[in-house]
């Protein structure tokens, strides 16, 4: 493969592809043209693409070093700014908040359920919890791990808003990005999915941009032969 060459549809595949033509050429056609459908589609830009590539490869929940360089390297070729990715990366971190979205309201319910209850706390200042509440923004499965560590919660959210703050990309890009991060195989958090792809819709996405994104994270899957197949030929010649 060629990466030098920007026009080439590679998608998310790497250089082990070119082994697998050798080994089964039928199916590495089928499966080639099957995932790099989104990016011949043209229903999403092809940075949006990229953008959304970095993030399946990125996030906290999979962390992949040369599937995020190489998506990185393509959204940079696609017109992708410096301060885009970054906010990616971003997004990539605090989507770990899902660990006290699913975690918070189990331990309220176990807690109740020994007789055990959490140290009563004094009130204290929220301002980024406030502020997110006064966008309209707030989203009730964060009700738990607010009550359990209002301190802590409000640094995070504080942490959180200043990412989705920035402006640097549309309110719609960052919508079809959570539904990318939440819908991804690595993390498949259902409440955050159907959270983002009900703000997408308000967004202005269409039906037809949501399920490419949905297809983006399938095309990730490729990552299994991008691992294996170089290592499977490796092997075999130590045979």
């Amino acid at each position: 493969m060629n990466e030098d060459n920007p026009n080439q549809v590679t998608g998310p595949w790497d250089s082990g592809v070119d082994q697998l033509r050798e080994w089964d050429p039928v199916w590495a056609v089928t499966c080639t043209k099957m995932v790099t459908n989104p990016w011949t589609s043209q229903v999403l830009s092809r940075k949006i693409v990229e953008l959304i590539g970095v993030a399946l490869n990125a996030a906290c929940t999979n962390l992949n070093p040369d599937g995020t360089r190489r998506h990185i390297r393509a959204a940079l070729r696609a017109g992708a700014t410096r301060d885009e990715i970054l906010l990616i990366l971003k997004m990539a971190s605090v989507m770990s908040i899902h660990s006290c979205s699913l975690g918070a309201p189990i331990l309220l319910e176990e807690a109740k359920e020994a007789g055990a209850k959490p140290q009563a706390k004094p009130k204290v200042p929220t301002p980024a919890c406030d502020k997110i509440r006064e966008m309209g923004q707030w989203n009730f499965a964060w009700d738990p791990f607010l009550e359990l560590d209002p301190t802590w919660t409000d640094e995070f959210m504080a942490t959180g808003a200043g990412v989705y703050a920035a402006g640097l990309l549309t309110p719609k890009d960052i919508e079809l990005l959570s539904i990318a991060f939440d819908a991804s195989y690595t993390h498949m958090y259902a409440p955050g999915t159907r959270r983002h792809i009900k703000n997408a819709l308000k967004a202005g996405a269409t039906i037809e941009e949501i399920m490419e994104v949905l297809k983006l994270c399938v095309a990730q899957g490729v990552q299994a032969c991008n691992l294996g197949v170089p290592i499977l030929a490796e092997e075999l010649k130590t045979d």
